[in-house]
């Protein structure tokens, strides 16, 4: 199906105990890879939506945030089970990467994918660690 003729869906998302369910409305036209050094560790691929597109259901007590750097990003995990969910991006705030492999009943080959850069964003904490690739601001 050509880009420009896909509608709107919704997919119902879970972590994998399934504390945190959520839904998504999206277009989807792609999915993204980053190659900053927590995506990389956590070998994400991701969709990205508007904020008001992802409604948390259940277990938003059952989130957990890890944040570094900047602190700008926000990301997600299931305090119970560990699973990144979601996260709010650094580059784009108003926006969320959702993990499409807690989405139920998608499927990931069929949309393109394309890698972003994250390596590359400047690391602005005077502790980061050499593992944080970038150029220092600090």
């Amino acid at each position: 199906m050509p880009t420009q003729d896909r509608a709107p869906q919704s997919f119902d998302g879970s972590c994998h105990c399934g504390a945190v369910r959520f839904c998504v409305r999206a277009t989807v036209t792609e999915l993204t890879t980053c190659d900053c050094s927590l995506c990389r560790m956590r070998h994400a691929l991701m969709l990205k939506v508007p904020e008001r597109d992802l409604r948390i259901v259940q277990g938003e007590d059952a989130l957990t945030l890890y944040q570094w750097n900047t602190h700008r990003a926000r990301h997600y995990f299931c305090r119970h089970c560990g699973i990144y969910v979601f996260h709010r991006k650094r580059a784009a705030p108003d926006h969320f990467g959702i993990n499409v492999f807690c989405l139920a009943g998608f499927d990931p080959a069929s949309v393109p994918v394309r890698a972003t850069e994250g390596a590359g964003m400047s690391v602005e904490d005077p502790a980061a660690r050499p593992q944080w690739p970038g150029p220092r601001t600090g």
